[in-house]
């Protein structure tokens, strides 16, 4: 290799080559050389050419070496850190103390509409200052190399190696997912205490992390004041639009709640308030689309609306039937009733629940008139035509007695019992509460007598149990007092509790069955009017057995009842059936009463529990 112009040789003077391929000068004064005149003085030049140019170059490459330094080249920068003639030591511990901003300052990111920083450290983002330094050094340090550096312009920017740590980059990214990944939801509208209440819509995101990684990665180290880097995120848009809600909210959903709705049946008014109206509304989303609709039989069997409806229409009311020598006849007539059906609610209410002030949401709802079933005309066609059974229990007086007894035979009263229906002592009569119109009275509770609400309703019971008996009808569910009292007759009489005990029968006499009941203040009767089904009932007792003394006890609470001591026992009652005086059929009720304790009390505050009724 040749260096042309260099080491002081002026550009005139020709270059040849030697024998060894280098070019050397020759002056252009000389001539040329005999072979044994010019031979030494030739030798003699190209030698002192040739040292000239070693001296020369020599001094270039040691003011090469004086000028680059250590390892680094002077005018070395790495991010504007000058590392110029420093080893490589030196620069890692210069770049580590003088690092620039950028490689530490936090990237910003966009995830979906929302932006926030990510710390380079925590996301295994650094720069590798040893792998830095040594990309600084020159990478060579032959004579060439180094004498070429002296003649070029002196700055090298290099750019720093970047280290990367893959796991804690993808836990970043995985913050950055939790943070602002988002399930969809789609929008919904309920009604809540007589409002709308909307759910808007969210669009759903989640990070695309595989590709996040990457994209924060090439977006390190941020430059000072960098737009915030976008990194992907898969969107899923709800299925109903935010246009949707809103036009829904505004067409229907406001409007129907926005205040009462007003039903008119004559010149009876009915209001029926928000709150009412939004428990009975329900929303579907379908195709993109709300729709409501109003629940007209729940609204019609809301109580805020059932009380009032019946007050303004009103069931028929039956004939009132007795018998006159033996025979069914109408006391009193009934009269026709008004229903509003579902139907005819629904009707009228919906058309309102768009509409908005008082005289726009006010209808009028039609009525159905309803016929008693009961009548003059119907009683032969029923079959109600006689007597089927009567039976009476006396009692001794008392104000509670006169007031439960009264009010269950007011409530069984005109119960009317069609072929193959059971009827039911509890669900007729109800629970026995203050609010049902019951007050308290003597009952048998764990054996003992006791004051609890509805004392004295089972000589209601023993009455019906009777009247069914001697009807002749199927009982479905009875139970005697668990001790004998002595004014019913043993093993033909029943108790109640409310929750426990019922008394039922299934009416199988093939027509329906009028139940008449009424009281006075020592007596109930119940009579059943149909059709007999068997000329006639009879009840044979047998012999009282397994005869059990009682013992003696002491009553505690307030509501202790004294009581005097009778024997328990076992009997058996068999039911006849005879038609034309022959018998057909009999039935054994079999019945064990436990011994009645004398019981005297004694006064302590403790709670009571229901358990029979007397």
């Amino acid at each position: 290799m040749c260096i042309r112009h260099s080491f002081g040789v002026p550009s005139s003077v020709p270059l040849i080559l030697d024998a060894t391929g280098e070019r050397v000068p020759r002056s252009t004064t000389d001539h040329a050389p005999t072979p044994r005149e010019g031979r030494r003085p030739r030798l003699r030049t190209a030698a002192i050419a040739t040292g000239v140019v070693a001296v020369a170059a020599g001094g270039l490459y040691v003011a090469g070496l004086v000028a680059t330094g250590d390892d680094i080249s002077a005018g070395t920068r790495v991010g504007g850190v000058d590392i110029g003639g420093m080893s490589r030591a030196e620069a890692e511990a210069r770049l580590a103390a003088e690092a620039p901003a950028a490689w530490s300052a936090p990237i910003p990111v966009r995830v979906g509409g929302s932006d926030a920083t990510v710390s380079p450290a925590s996301a295994g983002l650094t720069v590798d200052l040893a792998k830095t330094a040594e990309l600084a050094a020159d990478p060579s340090r032959d004579p060439f190399t180094v004498i070429g550096r002296l003649f070029s312009s002196g700055d090298r920017e290099i750019e720093p190696v970047l280290a990367y740590d893959a796991g804690k980059t993808k836990a970043a990214v995985a913050e950055l997912a939790k943070k602002n990944d988002r399930a969809v939801r789609e929008g919904a509208v309920a009604f809540r205490e007589g409002k709308a209440v909307a759910t808007r819509p969210v669009t759903g995101q989640k990070l695309d992390a595989g590709k996040a990684v990457e994209t924060l990665r090439a977006a390190y180290p941020a430059a000072t004041g960098a737009s915030p880097v976008t990194l992907p995120v898969a969107v899923t848009e709800p299925k109903l639009p935010a246009a949707e809600l809103n036009r829904f909210l505004d067409t229907y959903a406001k409007p129907a709640v926005s205040g009462p709705v007003t039903l008119t049946a004559g010149a009876d008014r009915l209001r029926i308030s928000a709150a009412t109206l939004g428990d009975h509304l329900t929303v579907k989303s379908e195709n993109g689309r709300l729709t409501a609709d109003l629940d007209a039989e729940a609204l019609l069997r809301d109580p805020d609306v059932a009380d009032p409806i019946s007050s303004l229409t009103g069931a028929p009311v039956e004939a009132a039937l007795g018998v006159r020598d033996g025979k069914v006849v109408v006391e009193s007539e009934g009269r026709p009733g008004h229903e509003v059906t579902a139907k005819a609610l629904g009707d009228a209410v919906r058309p309102l629940l768009t509409r908005s002030g008082d005289a726009a949401r006010t209808a009028a709802v039609a009525t159905t008139v309803t016929q008693p079933e009961l009548t003059s005309g119907s009683l032969a066609r029923l079959g109600i035509t006689e007597q089927m059974s009567t039976f009476t229990v006396n009692f001794p007086s008392a104000p509670y007695r006169t007031t439960n007894i009264g009010r269950a035979a007011e409530l069984i009263n005109g119960s009317i019992v069609q072929p193959g229906e059971v009827w039911s002592f509890n669900k007729t009569v109800g629970e026995r509460t203050p609010d049902n119109g019951f007050v308290d009275g003597t009952m048998i509770l764990d054996g003992q007598y006791r004051s609890a609400p509805g004392g004295g309703v089972s000589a209601m019971a023993t009455t019906m149990f009777n009247a069914m008996f001697f009807a002749g009808v199927k009982p479905v569910e009875y139970g005697a007092h668990s001790f004998y009292i002595e004014r019913y007759p043993a093993g033909r009489e029943a108790t109640v509790a409310w929750g426990q005990l019922d008394l039922k029968f299934r009416n199988d006499s093939g027509k329906p069955i009028y139940i008449k009941a009424g009281a006075t203040d020592s007596s109930v009767t119940v009579s059943f009017l149909g059709t007999k089904k068997y000329d006639s009932v009879e009840a044979v007792a047998g012999e009282r057995t397994n005869l059990t003394q009682p013992k003696k006890a002491e009553g505690t609470g307030k509501a202790c009842v004294p009581q005097p001591p009778l024997e328990g026992f076992d009997i058996s009652v068999d039911r006849v059936f005879k038609n034309d005086g022959a018998e057909v059929k009999r039935e054994t009720f079999k019945t064990h009463y436990t011994p009645r304790d004398e019981v005297t009390c004694k006064p302590v505050d403790k709670p009571d529990k229901e358990t029979d009724a007397r």
